[in-house]
């Protein structure tokens, strides 16, 4: 198998990997909040990182350490704002601009002295324009059923986990080539478990549905799994990796269609079209 096909399969497995957790956590936070959906689901991944981090031991500096904390503190609040979006709007809006994350990250690398060519500046623009189209500005577009917030809320939840998981996707690159993968990965599950799923355990708070049990399972596995999919794909062709990783959202928003019958105004199609097209160039051009 050629390294070109491992990246295809692997982005391909990734993107479905992640399409599976906006979808289950979506449901999850409909039906018993954001603030529980991620307490299970980073204290399910963390049971599951644990293990490989125990059997890898290393030494870690100050630097190492503070990349490692803004991962950590990073993917955490991202998941929060995207579980609280996802809540109280659509799929279809909320999951296409949180994938924005990497021309976050595009901007953070900027300001911290990465030249920036005509290309990727124009693929920012692009992304930007998405967002505010699918942000759901247009009148035509009516709220679900029971929601009360303004339509344009949810899209800002949406923006706000970009923002956090850009932020993520920036330090991580500070150190992913010297720690081992489940390093990389450990951070948010423990500062996630720590911060939010330990004090609702301490409280009594930390409760969990029949129905909801299946969907914060589901988000904890598959959200690791893909992250590691992904890992293992991007060192065969990080461009390929990443142009089908970023596509998880365009999936969610078909699936979203589909499962919970969501429907779109043309503006707003348009613009999760502009943040795909946009996040794919980015992708191949960062490559």
């Amino acid at each position: 198998m050629t390294g070109t096909t491992i990246a295809i399969i692997g982005g391909l497995g990734a993107a479905a990997c992640w399409t599976v957790t906006t979808m289950s956590s979506a449901e999850a936070s409909r039906l018993i909040g954001a603030r529980l959906t991620l307490a299970w689901v980073m204290t399910i991944g963390l049971v599951l990182v644990a293990p490989f981090v125990l059997t890898e031991p290393v030494s870690l500096d100050a630097r190492s350490a503070f990349w490692l904390f803004l991962v950590g503190a990073g993917n955490v609040a991202g998941l929060l704002l995207e579980y609280v979006g996802l809540r109280l709007g659509r799929v279809g809006v909320v999951a296409p601009i949180a994938s924005a994350e990497g021309a976050v990250a595009a901007i953070i690398a900027a300001i911290a002295g990465e030249a920036i060519s005509p290309a990727v500046g124009g693929s920012l623009a692009l992304i930007a324009g998405g967002v505010v189209l699918a942000a759901g500005l247009d009148p035509s577009s009516k709220p679900k059923e029971g929601e009360r917030t303004a339509r344009f809320v949810p899209a800002l939840f949406g923006l706000g986990a970009a923002l956090a998981f850009g932020t993520v996707l920036f330090s991580a690159g500070q150190v992913s080539s010297d720690l081992p993968i489940a390093w990389v990965v450990l951070p948010a599950r423990l500062v996630g478990f720590l911060f939010v799923g330990l004090p609702l355990l301490v409280t009594g708070n930390l409760r969990l549905t029949r129905r909801a049990a299946p969907f914060v399972t589901l988000s904890g596995v598959m959200e690791v799994i893909g992250f590691a999919v992904y890992t293992v794909a991007s060192e065969h062709g990080i461009a390929i990796a990443s142009v089908l990783g970023s596509e998880f959202a365009a999936i969610a928003a078909v699936a979203a269609w589909i499962l919970f019958r969501e429907r779109l105004s043309r503006i707003q199609v348009a613009g999760v079209g502009a943040i795909a097209m946009g996040v794919a160039l980015l992708s191949i051009l960062r490559g």
